[in-house]
């Protein structure tokens, strides 16, 4: 009876903290792109700005270590919602400003760093509050409140914003386009308040959360630190991990920077011309549903015949697609059913796909120090990212959207030959039930 009470009681914290960590992701990542791109800004200044604000997921295993010796986890998570809450009001605030753009940046900068310290925090805490079977047990429960938070920012936040534009939520932000932005970021703000004081409620106060902090010695835990990351750089084939690691979404970093643009710019431009809450219905919901339902059939079918069966399959999966976006922009497709399918097909691909990259992840990190391992497999993944993700914009604009797809089907092929010889070095069962 005691432990369906304590169950019960982890329901009330764990799918809203899940949530709530997904949100300013999605939001420095996607929103911030549609929102930019509403407001006049140049594809080479979104790309080159937004991927910037990759940089603290880059780094942050580089400050994990702190988060452990510096107060609780508790009091990490309950703070970083408070800043990001601040940060999202504070880029509401500007967004009607001549100056936004600066502005917008610096409080989207504070968000990210805010976002990737939260999520340090609430994984660690979560694996205080929970013993390891209920962690077994609630790790789906987590994993899907995180994509419901992708589905509420990029698709139904997105088509609010555009509800806004068009005027049907309220005549008067007809055509204001700031103002409309600005209205759905003072309501992520006023979301975070609540989050930020729910959590001060309801998050329990576990033992090995409040005194940790005073038995480890920060120079001894900043020495372990560093031969941890040494140790990474000296595993076997670590040249190959990395090559596959910064190679396998090359194509993928580029055109994720310039999808949304190009649903949303107009015809004359080369764009297909859609509205917002179009792009937000078709990207945002339906492609991130189809994304989701990637995932799953991925994790399926390499539980039931191992990652070496599937790598090489996903890894066209994930790229093949992206042909997908030559062709709408090469014929300028203007049907919307044909527009949502292919979004929602590349967006499948890419969620089969990406399940051989997070295995990968595993797989590399496996042995002493695993944790750690895989923290600094994540900074490898968003730098691959974010270096790709700087240039796409530029790259666009000078070739225009038709051959910038096909530019970006063509840096695909390195992480296509990295599959391959990745699929050489790993072994038939891993990742087998």
């Amino acid at each position: 009876m005691k432990e369906l009470e304590k169950k019960k009681n982890h329901w009330s914290w764990i799918p809203t903290l899940y949530f709530a960590q997904g949100l300013p992701y999605v939001a420095v990542m996607t929103i911030a792109v549609i929102m930019y791109k509403r407001l006049g800004l140049s594809n080479t200044d979104i790309a080159l700005y937004t991927s910037w604000l990759y940089l603290p997921w880059v780094i942050k295993p580089l400050w994990s270590p702190f988060v452990d010796i510096v107060k609780t986890k508790r009091w990490w998570i309950i703070t970083m919602q408070g800043l990001v809450a601040a940060a999202f009001a504070s880029i509401a605030f500007f967004i009607p400003t001549s100056n936004y753009v600066q502005i917008t940046l610096a409080f989207f900068w504070l968000m990210a760093f805010s976002s990737a310290t939260h999520d340090i925090a609430a994984d660690g805490f979560y694996m205080l509050a929970l013993k390891t079977g209920e962690q077994s047990f609630f790790v789906g429960i987590r994993n899907t409140f995180y994509r419901l938070a992708n589905i509420t920012g990029q698709g139904l936040l997105v088509m609010f914003a555009g509800a806004l534009e068009d005027g049907i939520i309220h005549p008067s932000t007809k055509g204001n386009i700031p103002v409309a932005w600005s209205m759905t970021f003072y309501l992520l703000a006023a979301l975070f308040i609540g989050f930020t004081i729910y959590h001060f409620i309801v998050l329990p106060k576990p033992k090995d959360d409040s005194k940790e902090n005073e038995t480890v010695n920060a120079k001894n835990l900043i020495k372990e630190f560093w031969l941890t990351f040494v140790s990474y750089f000296k595993k076997k084939n670590i040249g190959l991990a990395l090559f596959f690691l910064l190679s396998y979404r090359l194509g993928e970093s580029q055109l994720a920077k310039i999808a949304s643009p190009f649903l949303l710019d107009k015809t004359s431009s080369g764009g297909l011309g859609l509205s917002t809450s179009t792009v937000g219905l078709a990207y945002g919901t339906i492609g991130v549903a189809a994304l989701l339902l990637g995932g799953i059939l991925g994790g399926l079918l390499v539980s039931k015949n191992g990652f070496k069966k599937w790598i090489i399959p996903m890894a066209l999966a994930i790229n093949i697609p992206d042909l997908l976006y030559v062709y709408m922009a090469h014929t300028q497709l203007q049907s919307i059913p044909m527009i949502v399918g292919a979004v929602a097909l590349e967006q499948l691909g890419y969620g089969f796909g990406f399940t051989a990259y997070m295995l990968f992840l595993i797989y590399v990190a496996d042995g002493p120090h695993k944790t750690a391992h895989y923290a600094i497999g994540t900074g490898f993944m968003a730098l691959g990212m974010m270096l790709p993700g700087m240039a796409a914009g530029i790259i666009e604009e000078w070739l225009g959207y038709t051959n910038f797809f096909w530019w970006v089907c063509a840096w695909t092929l390195p992480g296509i030959y990295a599959s391959y010889l990745v699929y050489r070095k790993i072994e038939p069962e891993f990742g087998k039930k």
